[in-house]
């Protein structure tokens, strides 16, 4: 199917990854992933998601490695969307949020590693294959880019932020190669990162619910498609109204 459509997606193994591959296969797109964990054994037997590698892109050598490894899956052909969704947010042994006070600081490191540097350094290493297609990027960052956020620590917020800042640098720079640069900023997302000590969050949210991985994925795909060809440098928040408080 030469006509096919082709994603590129990291974090692919649960919460928003995951549903947003199943998106994109919903709708006959070919899905190359990756994660640091293999897939359950069903969506093996998607024939859409073509490939997963695994890899662990807050290690420089490994994320070059996927790089090399999915360019040849592609064989030169298109790349019509790259989806930058993997992402840590690391805690204390007892969960507790870790700020810039406590904590070793290398593990900002990590943090931005796999947040911050690798979309960057996926981007330029598929940036033949989205020209080629004409294709776009979302880069999914965070409602705690914005604002203190009550659980994620300070290292994921500023992550997200710096995130956000490159996505406004890659809209215009990628422009010039055709390919649309987008992100997406979650707020309260029901997955299995997520507790009871959310509820409390609740209140907050406008729309009185948390979002889910689907309806997530929703928006990730819409922008990889025609009706947003005229819409880049744009961050979509997908918050319930989270973010307007």
């Amino acid at each position: 199917m030469p006509h096919r459509k082709t994603v590129i997606l990291t974090g692919a193994s649960r919460g928003i990854g995951h549903a947003t591959v199943a998106r994109f296969s919903a709708e006959g797109w070919r899905v190359i992933s990756c994660s640091r964990e293999d897939v359950p054994a069903h969506c093996r037997r998607d024939p859409n998601w073509t490939h997963h590698i695994p890899a662990d892109l807050s290690d420089p050598a490994s994320r070059q490695e996927f790089i090399v490894e999915a360019n040849k899956a592609l064989d030169g052909a298109a790349l019509h969307a790259l989806v930058n969704n993997a992402g840590v947010s690391p805690k204390t042994p007892i969960k507790e949020r870790l700020g810039c006070l406590n904590g070793d600081i290398a593990g900002w490191y990590r943090v931005f590693e796999l947040n911050f540097f690798a979309p960057l350094v996926l981007a330029r290493g598929f940036a033949a294959a989205l020209a080629r297609g004409k294709g776009a990027i979302v880069n999914v960052t965070s409602i705690a880019g914005h604002t203190v956020h009550a659980f994620a620590g300070s290292a994921y917020s500023t992550s997200k932020a710096a995130l956000s800042g490159l996505t406004r640098e890659m809209a215009v720079e990628f422009a010039e190669l055709g390919v649309r640069v987008n992100a997406v900023a979650p707020g309260e997302i029901e997955t299995a990162m997520t507790g009871p000590e959310y509820d409390v969050l609740i209140p907050r949210i406008p729309l009185h619910r948390m979002g889910t991985p689907e309806e997530v994925a929703a928006v990730i795909f819409q922008l990889c498609g025609p009706d947003m060809a005229y819409v880049t440098g744009t961050e979509v928040f997908i918050t319930g109204g989270q973010h307007l408080y």
